[in-house]
């Protein structure tokens, strides 16, 4: 597995200009920080099943999703998997293993290609020593994520199923979080199924029931959020 997550970093690349204006931090920059950022961030591509994270290695980037959809993941005590949440465009996940340089305890892979952006943890430590506008979006982030954990820990007690796939809709969906998903997002049954933990028959029984609530409309290549409140409390 080390070799793989080496030959995913030596096919980076120097993020370009059009890459990192849609970084939802970098104006919050000042010049002389942005310039050293930009000088320092890499873009890879992750082919469906790649590994940007695995659990026990140390933190070299902070890492933030351009494009495609990632997945966050464990191991339960029995060995099976157990999925957290996704990561959609514009998501950006690792900044507390990053603040406290400990070892990973998740996996994140790509459910299909992605590029992804990173940035070197000795950048991020010194973003975090030198600009109050980059330590406003951590707090954010650090706050935004305690209560994305506090909502996933809800919905793995909820018995109904159709509860459970909007509420992973939503944690998608949250622009808060993912600002480059858009009111459109791209994913597929068998995407979903995995994030969620059901069937992919089962993802179709329970999208058809928000579809009648009017909370989503599926559409080619994925589904439109027409409910993002709806789907959010979940009250069938």
């Amino acid at each position: 597995m080390t070799s793989k997550l080496h030959q995913l970093r030596a096919r980076a690349a120097p993020i370009s200009e059009a890459e990192i204006s849609t970084v939802p931090w970098f104006s919050q920059l000042t010049t002389l920080e942005q310039d050293r950022v930009f000088g320092d961030m890499l873009v890879m591509v992750a082919e469906p099943g790649e590994a940007l994270i695995r659990i026990g290695r140390p933190p070299e980037y902070w890492f933030g999703l351009l494009e495609g959809l990632l997945k966050m993941s464990n191991n339960a005590s029995d060995g099976t998997p157990m999925t957290f949440t996704g990561v959609a465009p514009g998501g950006w996940f690792g900044e507390g293993t990053v603040l406290k340089r400990e070892p990973y305890r998740y996996n994140i892979e790509a459910l299909r290609r992605s590029r992804v952006t990173g940035m070197p943890v000795e950048t991020f430590h010194w973003l975090i020593d030198h600009s109050l506008g980059f330590n406003r979006y951590v707090m954010f982030q650090l706050n935004e994520r305690l209560g994305q954990f506090i909502a996933a820990r809800e919905t793995d007690r909820l018995v109904n199923p159709d509860l459970r796939v909007a509420r992973n809709l939503a944690a998608l969906m949250d622009k808060r979080m993912s600002p480059g998903v858009g009111e459109h997002l791209r994913i597929t049954q068998q995407e979903l199924a995995l994030l969620v933990g059901l069937s992919r028959q089962r993802v179709n029984e329970a999208l058809k029931v928000l579809s009648a609530k009017g909370w989503i409309r599926t559409e080619y290549g994925g589904l439109r959020v027409l409910d993002f409140a709806g789907l959010q409390r979940g009250q069938l």
